[in-house]
């Protein structure tokens, strides 16, 4: 029998979380070339792509402080970087989140969350939205692997980091399959797939 934290969660999940509810076909950024940025962290330095000089790729997944679905995914992302940091592809989580509109989303309790969680990886605060709007970064988390071509960087994945919230180990890894692929010189098998969780709001 579920608990009945279980079934309160799943009951408010259209109140909690955004989906993709219109028939517009999204536009696909597999092959965008991203631009390098400078973002700050949680230590008080800006992070740059640049910074990894021998990176050939990035986990680069948008997070928050405060969504619930977002939270489920701490571990595995400490454990996505634990594995492929050493093989030339760290992660970098970026928040996004308004924080006019979430006070919550403060950079002060971005570095609270960061220690309490263990965070092994940056936690970078994209004050002015301009690093989630150029991902179109959609919720939190909403993850994306980009990888290093004749020095640029390109898009090779968008979308979820897995496909079970709750449950890991009976989870679909699409960032990690997409990870290996690239690892083994291989194409990327699943390029997209959506992306769920609380919804990023920019500011106009």
């Amino acid at each position: 029998m579920k608990s009945i934290k279980t079934v309160v969660f799943f009951l408010l999940l259209p109140s909690l979380f955004s989906f993709s509810g219109n028939n517009k076909a999204p536009v696909s950024l597999i092959g965008n070339t991203v631009n390098d940025f400078s973002l700050r962290n949680i230590d008080n330095k800006n992070i740059s792509l640049n910074d990894f000089k021998n990176a050939k790729g990035f986990i680069i997944v948008f997070t928050c402080n405060h969504c619930p679905f977002a939270k489920l995914y701490s571990q595995r992302f400490n454990a996505l970087n634990s594995k492929y940091k050493s093989l030339g592809v760290p992660l970098l989580a970026i928040n996004s989140m308004d924080t006019a509109t979430y006070d919550d989303e403060r950079f002060i309790l971005m570095q609270r969350k960061a220690s309490s969680a263990k965070f092994n990886f940056p936690y970078l605060h994209d004050a002015l939205q301009t690093v989630g709007k150029s991902f179109s970064a959609e919720h939190t988390p909403h993850a994306f692997v980009i990888w290093k071509e004749k020095n640029n960087w390109i898009i090779k994945y968008s979308g979820a980091i897995d496909d079970n919230g709750e449950h890991p180990e009976l989870a679909t890894p699409y960032i990690a399959n997409a990870v290996e692929e690239l690892l083994q010189n291989k194409p990327v098998s699943k390029t997209e797939t959506q992306s769920f969780g609380c919804k990023i709001f920019y500011r106009h």
